[in-house]
């Protein structure tokens, strides 16, 4: 515990969270934090709450959440097919979005490899460019909370090393994942599902569809090795974290470790997961799965995992809310509530390598979400990104 008096709070940079049930990394204990300058400066226990502090009335405050895969940015981007909404308007709501959840660092994922050929024109080229924009909103101080890049690399494309290169280390690339969309492995092995998905979301007929595969399937045939080897390069280039993406066997995993990945996302089976472990590489899964009951493509439901001991870190994927009450549904699952939030703070941020925050500790960024739990449901009663108040 931190050793600063949290008894007078005069100075305009000070904040004081007390009266609060601070979920620690390994406990939860009954007292104050004292914020100061952006930073923890103190954390002490006791049920008093000081002048000019904030009663938490016994709310929990936990770190602020850290999201390593999501969508939502593509999704504010294009909110319905064909439509590109400006791209600034949809920067400022996706960050405030995830600012409203209780995330304070996000690791925005964007696919890099686009699929050009055969007119299609709904596969292009964008991360470069909306990597720029994002970045710039962040310089300008017009973001409230911290955003890193998460570069999917997409194996079964044909633009994959080009895209690549375009990225260097000002770009704050957190994460580069590999994905392989090949139809008939991995996520899609069950050829339904991926027909069912995509004629679904592009209104392909049946021959469309069976020429999408074998297009597909020849770019694999053609660039897939040398695009995986690239991929590999790229995450050393630029120093962000390796990731796998959708591990189906144990042989998949050893060649992710055989790559460095030191992250596994959403891996289908329970003989991934366990093999990921083996290879001491952290299973990251997506809230949704946890909250549904299982996988929307038929994979390995999330709850199994947690019971065999396989997750180490939650993911809110296409629904930014669900990271919170994930974390809270697994607490229930375990029953030990400092355990699940570790899931979603402090287990992604020793993944990336973010020793600045992701636990309740002196010194560290004050990201800080105070959150009360009524009738089994998190509701959000303040979010604090580096001690500013965002929501």
């Amino acid at each position: 515990m931190g050793e600063m008096s949290l008894g007078h709070i005069q100075a305009s940079d000070e904040m004081v969270l007390a009266n609060a049930r601070i979920v620690l990394e390994h406990e939860v204990v009954q007292g104050s934090v004292l914020v100061r300058d952006g930073r923890i400066a103190a954390v002490e226990q006791g049920a008093v709450a000081p002048a000019g502090a904030i009663d938490c009335g016994g709310d929990l405050v936990i770190p602020g959440l850290i999201e390593l895969h999501t969508d939502n940015l593509e999704r504010h981007i294009q909110p319905r097919p064909k439509v590109d909404w400006p791209h600034a308007a949809a920067i400022q709501a996706h960050d405030g979005e995830l600012a409203s959840v209780g995330i304070t660092t996000v690791f925005d994922a964007m696919r890099v490899g686009s699929v050009i050929s055969g007119g299609r024109t709904d596969y292009r080229k964008y991360a470069r460019a909306l990597a720029s924009e994002l970045m710039q909103a962040r310089s300008k101080g017009m973001l409230r909370i911290s955003h890193f890049l998460h570069l999917r690399a997409e194996v079964c494309s044909e633009t994959l090393l080009d895209e690549l290169e375009e990225f260097g280390e000002a770009d704050r690339v957190g994460i580069l994942s590999i994905m392989d969309h090949t139809p008939g492995q991995r996520q899609f092995r069950d050829l339904s599902k991926l027909k069912d998905y995509v004629c679904g979301k592009h209104g392909m007929s049946e021959d469309q569809f069976t020429d999408h595969v074998a297009g597909l399937r020849e770019i694999h045939a053609r660039l897939g090795a040398a695009h995986e080897a690239g991929a590999v390069a790229a995450a050393r280039r630029l120093g962000a974290v390796l990731a796998s993406h959708d591990d189906t066997t144990a042989e998949h995993v050893a060649v992710s470790a055989g790559h460095g990945a030191r992250l596994a996302e959403f891996p289908t089976t329970v003989e991934a997961a366990e093999a990921c472990h083996a290879h001491d590489i952290a299973v990251m899964m997506g809230a949704p799965n946890l909250i549904r009951g299982g996988s929307h493509s038929g994979n390995v439901a999330a709850a199994e995992l947690a019971e065999r001991g396989f997750l180490d870190i939650l993911s809110s994927d296409y629904v930014p809310s669900a990271l919170m009450t994930s974390a809270f549904q697994l607490a229930e699952i375990w029953d030990d509530l400092p355990r699940a939030i570790a899931t979603v703070t402090a287990a992604p941020a020793r993944a990336t390598g973010l020793d600045d925050r992701g636990v309740i500790a002196e010194g560290l960024f004050a990201d800080l979400v105070r959150v009360a739990h009524i009738e089994g449901v998190p509701v959000i009663r303040g979010v604090w990104s580096h001690g500013r108040q965002v929501g």
